[in-house]
């Protein structure tokens, strides 16, 4: 699913990931921890093509059998709109849309008709228990069901993997577990990849497998 081998960045002098190797397979929750400045979400930048490496010509990143650190920005934008989806700390809904036009946008840029997008959209919020809320702006939506919302954005596409940073830090105790819950439902029905930078130490726990992240590099 994903390979990546000696990803470096630097911001200026400062370096800011020192040669990061990550393999993650099909089906894994995978989350990533570590102090505030240890790397994570520059890590998760790069692996979801949000961000490049500095070191192209000795690094290595592939996604689904395909090296991204070769393709060029138009192809990188549609590589990851059809292959990859995420979910934010702050959810990033867009205010003057309802949910149903929020969750569909993804599919909207990948040129599915409309018909489609809210068919599949109406299907996510359906599952995701938010039926009766798909016509509600964010405003009017809880933060748990707003961060559902932007579950349902990630999955449009089926993506192959979904990153998530930080997806519970903005909500309460028990919105974020619910928010947890529904991440492993999406695994074992859906076999859904995710990885997930997080501080919170029980959904890091949960995950198949934790990966600590120190000073730019990855402890084992």
């Amino acid at each position: 699913m994903i390979t990546a081998q000696n990803l470096q960045k630097n911001y200026g002098p400062l370096q800011v990931l020192k040669g990061v190797d990550i393999q993650v397979d099909k089906g894994e929750i995978i989350s990533i921890v570590g102090a505030s400045g240890a790397g994570k979400t520059t890590l998760l930048q790069i692996l979801g093509t949000l961000d490049t490496v500095s070191n192209p010509d000795t690094a290595r990143l592939q996604i689904c059998g395909v090296d991204v650190l070769k393709l060029r920005s138009k192809e990188m934008a549609a590589f990851r709109n059809k292959h990859l989806g995420f979910i934010f700390q702050f959810h990033q809904l867009l205010p003057e849309f309802t949910a149903l036009e929020n969750v569909c946008i993804p599919a909207f840029i990948a040129q599915k008709s409309k018909k489609e997008a809210f068919k599949e959209a109406e299907k996510l919020l359906e599952f995701l228990g938010l039926s009766d809320r798909k016509l509600h702006k964010p405003g009017e939506l809880s933060g748990g069901e707003q961060q559902r919302v932007a579950v349902a954005r990630a999955l449009i596409n089926k993506p192959d993997v979904v990153f998530a940073d930080e997806p519970s830090g903005n909500l309460d105790s028990a919105s974020a577990e619910k928010l947890h819950q529904l991440f492993f439902q999406l695994q074992k029905e859906l076999d859904q990849t995710f990885v997930i930078v997080t501080h919170n130490e029980k959904l890091a726990n949960m995950a198949d497998r934790k990966l600590t992240m120190k000073d730019g590099k990855m402890i084992y």
